[in-house]
């Protein structure tokens, strides 16, 4: 757009800044959506059956969002010295070397972001058919992921507006739920101060447990880092955006989680998945469960938004690396990396069609985690090996910080290892793969092209 054009720009034109630029708002709610999928509303169940505690409960969340937030520090870091799309894949590659961060592209240009895309499509059509019955939840699903791709094609412009309309439904339709809960809602006998019994309950195996899969329902938090390039002064803008939005979800999850405990009892919750429908049904009466469906669609329709934005981008970086890649690195002549938005809306397609998306996403988690923790390891090891680089931020509560995110990280993979070991190993095996697919294909010299290169900006 025309800097006279983006002068006239009426609302929320202001807010999402000029010509193909992203405000930070528009990055906080890519943030807020990414995070805010179908996690928070199904896993407590599975919490109070082993911590039947409501101030357990809610020290669980907090700390996920704390962690969360030492993991926003040290990529803040990362992202204001390197502001370039793609995420990991640009960090790993400044950070260590451009096949390390080319392992990290291979994993979430595939299927780190269509699997996820495929599953919160597939929970889309399985809730809304109690807001339109009759239509098959695959029907609803293919729909709803051609819908958000549409938008996507159409420039960042277009997906700024969507995103930033769709985030804000979704987090208004959430406080609405949670003043009903508080104001209709008959109080339930909980109580949120501390107990005598919590410090046991804190210390204990279930609740180290419940937090790895709290932390599953915070992962997002670092989505802004995937269109940094996109985005207004990234060097200011991406850690606002990276740290309003988890503390907004923090705050979303934690009040969610009180509501659910506040308007229902324990016992019906307990082992429970759906327990957004029981606390629905508690404050809403028979209509409870159709109005929490509608509700989670409409935030649905959010998160796959934000995910078909920035997944795409970590395609369209690495084609401008690899030659073999290069189709994908094409812009439309409104902006968008169209190649890489087919390409990721056809694996999530794919996906849907053959009922493999909950597979993947089983052993690509080890590989997520693997890539977030040498992230975060590079930002300790660029301050020992490049103290000389410039830091237009600085990682809050550095080395603490990163050390909190990194020891939880770890137990995090250690619990993959051991529960899940076989789809843990064909993780590694998708990472090792993508290290010969780089050795194959690289940019050499020769191709008159610049070979991506830690130092390069």
């Amino acid at each position: 757009m025309a800097a006279s054009e983006a002068g006239n720009a009426a609302w929320p034109g202001r807010f999402l800044g000029g010509g193909s630029s992203v405000s930070v708002i528009v990055a906080t709610a890519i943030v807020v959506a990414d995070m805010v999928g179908v996690g928070v509303f199904t896993s407590l169940g599975f919490q109070v059956k082993d911590i039947p505690s409501g101030f357990s409960i809610l020290s669980l969340w907090t700390v996920g969002g704390l962690v969360a937030l030492c993991g926003v520090f040290s990529y803040s870091e990362l992202g204001a010295m390197f502001p370039r799309s793609s995420g990991e894949y640009n960090f790993l590659s400044r950070a260590y070397h451009p096949a390390f961060g080319f392992l990290a592209g291979w994993v979430s240009a595939t299927v780190g972001f269509a699997a996820p895309v495929a599953l919160a499509a597939m929970a889309f059509g399985e809730y809304a058919k109690s807001v339109v019955p009759g239509v098959p939840p695959m029907a609803l699903a293919i729909g709803v992921v051609f819908l958000v791709s549409l938008v996507q094609l159409g420039g960042v412009r277009h997906s700024s507006t969507f995103q930033l309309i769709s985030t804000i439904l979704k987090v208004a339709l959430i406080t609405a739920f949670l003043i009903a809960g508080l104001v209709v809602g008959t109080p339930q006998p909980i109580s949120f101060t501390p107990q005598g019994s919590d410090l046991s309950h804190v210390i204990s195996a279930p609740f180290a447990i419940g937090l790895v899969f709290v932390m599953y329902s915070f992962s997002g938090w670092n989505a802004a880092t995937y269109i940094i390039g996109e985005m207004k002064t990234p060097q200011q803008n991406l850690p606002r955006a990276l740290l309003a939005g988890t503390l907004i979800v923090l705050v979303i999850y934690v009040a969610l989680n009180a509501v659910f405990l506040l308007t229902s009892p324990i016992g019906e919750l307990s082992g429970q998945l759906d327990v957004a429908s029981i606390s629905g049904r508690h404050i809403f009466g028979d209509i409870g469960g159709r109005i929490v469906g509608a509700m989670i669609c409409i935030g649905l329709v959010s998160s796959l938004s934000a995910m078909m934005w920035i997944g795409p981008r970590v395609m369209m970086t690495m084609g401008e690396d690899i030659a073999v890649l290069q189709v994908f690195s094409r812009r439309s002549t409104s902006g968008a990396p169209a190649y890489a938005i087919l390409f990721q809306l056809a694996v999530a397609c794919l996906l849907l069609f053959t009922r493999s998306f909950e597979a993947v996403l089983d052993f690509i988690q080890f590989s997520l985690l693997f890539c977030s923790f040498f992230t975060v390891l590079g930002v300790i090891k660029l301050r020992i090996t490049s103290p000389e680089l410039p830091r237009p931020y600085r990682a809050w509560g550095y080395p603490i910080t990163p050390l909190v995110f990194l020891l939880v990280t770890a137990f995090m993979m250690y619990y993959l290892l051991t529960e899940r070991p076989l789809q843990s190993f064909l993780g590694a095996l998708m990472m090792i793969s993508g290290l010969l697919i780089y050795a194959i294909f690289r940019k050499r010299p020769d191709d008159g092209a610049v070979t991506a290169s830690p130092g390069r900006e």
